[in-house]
């Protein structure tokens, strides 16, 4: 059964085209992931979903007795009520058999929230939103529409959600950029990209292959039609004996050729590896401890950090890994112990929050204010070129950064750190409202970083990438130390027969990031057997064959005397309109010599592409 319908839909935000012309369908049974870039406008799609925008052209049309739940990324509340009976109010009916308040409180409990009666204000940003969360998934609705709901959950609260939507049959719309959760809860991924919408009836692992297949398809396609347009534009200049042949049906083929929309490949987030030179003394922590009030939540900790060091640090919400990395950072001063910097230490912290940004004013002049160039090892690049990097080209340089989407907010952020090459860099949740794309980049920056990372963050996929060594809060203000990533750490849960710590869940199957074995060994196996190939193949250079040679300077007149002979059965097909049998005879001579031409023609592409190739040698 059709829920919702999106039909030919156009939408932008001031000189922005966030979609143009999409179409969708959400239909019961589907469970679908939204990605994008950051600024794609996927939070405006939902928005249009749950009817609180209107599209500039098309339609949503909603079923009538279809009913919508929507979390938004910012709820609201009244502080004139409890946080309780801001999420139960419309909820409870007297002709309901239902406890609502109970399930509430119970959902609350599992969210990490236990006073109900607090006034909402007095709630940090992330109780806020894990409270919205519950009162969505409390309201009767046939479609849910979440805008990240992970943002702000512990490991133990993700897969809580994840089993939570799995079984209760609700049709969902999401953004999320947990990557593990959209594999094990989506059954749809759809993809915003560059104001068109593509669909994919796969999780996110399937979509990743489709994507590539579509984009390979996409990038053949258009070196054919580049190709054909150069012979096209050849064949249109040539002199009187051209002239003569120019039907109209070839004529309409160059102008289509050259009013097509071109194939824009995607920008991508490039990060050079910046960092200064980093000394034999690096970072020295002996017997830290830090308790608010009566809670402890750092106690006798010490470590000495090596400067091959990608350390994550996991544990429930409120446990004190924000605090560890205040301290660490000096912005917190331990109630006991020392914290002592090598002289060549240079730390970047990049905080879950971007009060720093000043949003009165431009993207370029705040990052002007931390270096108007920065040495790279591509040499210098001006603060403007950086941004390019970053995905904020030219127009969007000179835009206020209040105008900016959480997302790039965040990337933003991630640059001002990155420009004051820093070979220290502490990450407190990187991942959140960072797109999968800007996410995978620096995922892969981290893996070339020459420092220590030191980084807070309820990513499972995002630590199995990077971490290789776990810093694990396991109450009372122990924090207990791993060798490996997120998923080694686990197995030796496993192994030792015991859950895992409190706020982190305790399932099996969490995949091991593709390319991060323990010992690399198919890996480096695989790069050999490359080189071996590699080496082979520059044995032998391109060179046409001695028939191809001879196709190729004769297929210019082959195809020449296909579109005469196509001309001539047109202008006799147009005589024969009165004699059936001729008529037939024509039309099938035609469609043979229409069929020989697209196969010379393609054979043309092949020939002129290997002799670009030849020459370029």
């Amino acid at each position: 059964m059709n829920l919702i319908t999106i039909e030919h839909v156009s939408k932008s935000y001031t000189e922005r085209m966030l979609f143009d012309d999409v179409s969708l369908g959400i239909n019961e049974g589907d469970r679908i992931g939204i990605i994008g870039i950051n600024g794609t406008g996927k939070s405006t799609f939902l928005k249009l979903l749950a009817g609180l925008e209107e599209p500039d052209e098309g339609t949503v049309i909603k079923g009538k007795e279809v009913r919508l739940s929507y979390l938004p990324q910012n709820p609201e509340f009244s502080d004139e009520k409890t946080l309780l009976e801001n999420i139960v109010e419309g909820l409870v009916h007297p002709e309901e058999y239902r406890d609502i308040p109970g399930e509430a409180t119970a959902m609350l409990r599992k969210l990490g929230i236990y006073e109900t009666d607090a006034v909402p204000s007095t709630l940090s940003g992330g109780q806020r939103k894990r409270a919205a969360l519950v009162r969505t998934l409390l309201m009767p609705a046939d479609v849910l529409i979440l805008d990240e709901p992970t943002n702000h959950l512990d490991s133990a609260m993700t897969e809580w959600l994840e089993e939570y939507l799995k079984k209760n049959g609700k049709a969902l719309v999401m953004i999320t950029h947990d990557r593990y959760f959209l594999d094990a809860v989506t059954n749809r991924i759809v993809e915003l990209d560059k104001g068109k919408l593509y669909s994919y009836k796969e999780n996110y692992t399937g979509f990743l292959l489709l994507k590539a297949e579509r984009e390979a398809m996409q990038l053949a396609t258009e070196r054919k039609a580049q190709s054909l347009y150069r012979m096209d534009l050849a064949w249109m200049m040539r002199g009187a004996r051209a002239r003569s042949t120019k039907q109209k049906a070839h004529i309409e083929r160059f102008e289509a050729l050259k009013n097509r929309d071109k194939i824009v490949t995607d920008a991508e987030v490039e990060i050079n590896a910046l960092s200064q030179r980093l000394g034999k003394k690096t970072i020295e922590v002996s017997g830290i401890s830090k308790s608010f009030g009566e809670k402890t939540v750092i106690k006798d900790f010490s470590y000495i950090f090596l400067s091959t060091d990608r350390i994550g640090i996991i544990g429930a919400n409120g446990c004190g890994k924000s605090t560890l990395l205040k301290v660490i950072t000096g912005v917190l001063a331990p109630d006991e112990g020392t914290v002592e910097f090598g002289t060549t230490v240079k730390v970047g912290y990049f905080m879950q929050e971007n009060e720093q940004l000043n949003p009165n004013i431009r993207v370029i002049d705040s990052v002007r204010e931390v270096a108007e160039y920065i040495e790279t090892s591509e040499g210098k690049i001006s603060a403007s070129q950086m941004c390019e990097k970053f995905l904020f080209p030219d127009a969007m340089q000179y835009t206020l950064i209040g105008k900016l989407s959480g997302g790039e907010k965040r990337r933003l952020a991630l640059l001002h750190v990155l420009m004051e090459a820093p070979n220290v860099l502490i990450l407190d949740e990187p991942t959140n409202d960072l797109d999968i794309r800007t996410l995978a980049v620096l995922e892969d920056y981290l893996n070339r970083y020459n420092g220590i990372v030191i980084a807070v963050s309820h990513d499972r996929y995002f630590l199995d990438k990077i971490a290789n060594r776990i810093f694990s809060f396991e109450g009372n203000g122990t924090i207990r130390r791993y060798e490996g990533n997120y998923s080694d750490y686990r197995a030796v849960c496993e192994k030792e027969g015991r859950s895992v710590i409190p706020g982190l869940g305790t399932e099996g199957g969490i995949k091991k990031a593709a390319g991060n074995g323990a010992n690399g060994s198919e890996g480096e196996e695989g790069e050999k057997q490359d080189s071996r190939t590699t080496w082979k193949a520059r044995e032998q250079k391109l060179k046409f064959s001695y028939k191809e040679q001879r196709e190729y300077e004769t297929i210019d007149g082959d195809i020449a005397a296909l579109e005469e002979k196509i001309a001539s059965l047109e202008v006799q097909i147009a005589e024969s309109a009165t004699n059936y049998g001729k008529l037939q005879e024509l039309t099938a001579a035609k469609e043979e010599a229409e069929a020989a031409l697209e196969e010379k023609m393609d054979r043309w592409v092949y020939l002129n592409e290997l002799a670009e190739q030849i020459e370029r040698q």
